[in-house]
C-alpha cells in the first residue's frame, strides 16, 4: 500500500469561487456600515434620553417627598415650639409675682427688637418698675442656646433704651433639661425654669442680674 492511500487530498477552493469586489459593492458595504453605525448611535441617545428621564423623575419624586418630609418635620418642630411656650407665658400669666425674687406687674410675649445690629426676640418678658425678666423658652434646649440667651441683656437694653437701668434677669424654660444644660446655666446665672410633673419649677437661687 503506498503513502499515498492514507492521505486525503484537500481540494484547494478556486480562487474564482469568491466574489470579486466591485466598486459598486465596496460602496454598498461603506454605506451599509454607516447605516449601522447611525443605527447604533441613534439607539444610544435614545436609551441615555431615556435613562436621563428617569432619572430626572426620580430626582422630582426625591425632592417632592423631602419638601413633604420638611414640612412635616417643620410643622412637627413648630407645634412643639409654640405648645411650649403657651404653656410656660399662661403658668408665668397666671401667678406674675415673686418669680426671680421679684414681684413682676407687667408679662410680655413675643417682644422683637429692630434696632440694626441688634435685632432679637423675646419669647416672655417680665416688667416691674426696676427690674426686666427676659425668658427664652424652647420644647427641646440645648447647650449652645445658652451664648443666645446671655446676649440678649444686652440687645433688650439696646433695643428698649427706657429700661436702661433696669436690671435684667435672665431665664431658661424647657420642657426637656438634663444635667449639662442645668449646670451651664447655673454657672451663667440664669434661671432654671422647667416643667415637674403638672407644675412649673424654677431654680432661681444661682440668679444673676445683669
Amino acid at each position: 500500500m503506498s503513502l499515498h492511500s492514507f492521505v486525503k487530498i484537500q481540494k484547494m477552493p478556486n480562487i474564482q469561487e469568491y466574489p470579486t469586489a466591485t466598486p459598486e459593492s465596496v460602496w454598498a458595504a461603506l454605506q451599509e456600515s454607516d447605516r449601522q453605525r447611525k443605527e447604533n448611535e441613534r439607539f444610544i441617545i435614545e436609551r441615555q434620553a431615556e435613562t436621563d428621564r428617569q432619572l430626572k423623575e426620580s430626582s422630582a419624586d426625591f425632592d417632592r417627598r423631602m419638601k413633604k418630609l420638611e414640612e412635616l418635620t417643620g410643622g412637627i418642630s413648630n407645634n412643639q415650639g409654640s405648645f411650649a411656650e403657651e404653656y410656660f407665658y399662661n403658668s408665668f400669666d397666671k401667678g406674675k409675682q415673686n418669680f426671680f425674687g421679684e414681684k413682676f406687674d407687667d408679662i410680655e410675649r413675643n417682644i422683637k427688637g429692630i434696632e440694626p445690629g441688634f435685632k432679637d426676640e423675646y419669647d416672655i418678658l417680665l416688667i416691674n418698675g426696676k427690674s426686666i425678666g427676659i425668658v427664652e423658652v424652647k420644647f427641646k434646649a440645648h447647650q449652645n442656646d445658652v451664648p443666645a440667651i446671655l446676649r440678649k441683656a444686652e440687645t433688650f437694653r439696646i433695643n428698649f433704651p427706657k429700661y436702661q437701668k433696669h436690671q435684667v434677669f435672665l431665664g431658661l424654660a424647657t420642657m426637656v433639661f438634663y444635667p449639662e444644660l442645668e449646670k451651664e446655666c447655673i454657672n451663667e446665672g440664669i434661671a432654671i425654669v422647667k416643667q415637674v410633673g403638672d407644675t412649673v419649677v424654677i431654680y432661681d437661687q444661682h440668679l444673676k442680674a445683669f
